[in-house]
């Protein structure tokens, strides 16, 4: 089954960048969306639905720990994973953004291995390891 995706950055080199990534990772990518922040990811989410959201933190007009609050808020949006793809990878701000909802955390830069690892493990238990 492809997984519809929508990636959360500030940066369209960095969105690219996790999009080659996610089509070397050997995984079943199908529709792949994009958002410069937050609240441009809401508005899509609004349209589109996805299998799995990966975001940054750190970006302008609504940050990834308000886009993140905002999804877990949502009915509809409760079982969507959200995998966090940030450089800030402190302890502290880790706790934050799982206490928050986010099922998982990857940090920059990584590989394509290592980012179909923490998908396949977010979307097993999200489902129940029963796909």
């Amino acid at each position: 089954m492809a997984l519809d995706v929508l990636i959360v950055d500030d940066s369209p080199a960095m969105r690219s960048f996790i999009g080659r990534v996610l089509d070397l990772s050997g995984m079943e990518i199908g529709e792949r969306l994009e958002a410069g922040h937050g609240a441009e990811a809401l508005e899509i989410l609004n349209k589109s639905w996805v299998d799995v959201i990966l975001t940054d933190i750190n970006m302008p007009v609504m940050n990834g720990e308000e886009f993140l609050t905002a999804v877990c808020a949502r009915g509809d949006l409760r079982t969507v994973p959200v995998v966090v793809v940030s450089t800030d990878s402190t302890g502290s701000r880790m706790e934050r953004m799982l206490s928050l909802g986010a099922k998982g955390y990857v940090k920059k830069p990584f590989s394509p291995e290592l980012l179909r690892e923490e998908l396949e493990r977010v979307l097993e238990v999200s489902h129940g390891g029963n796909e």
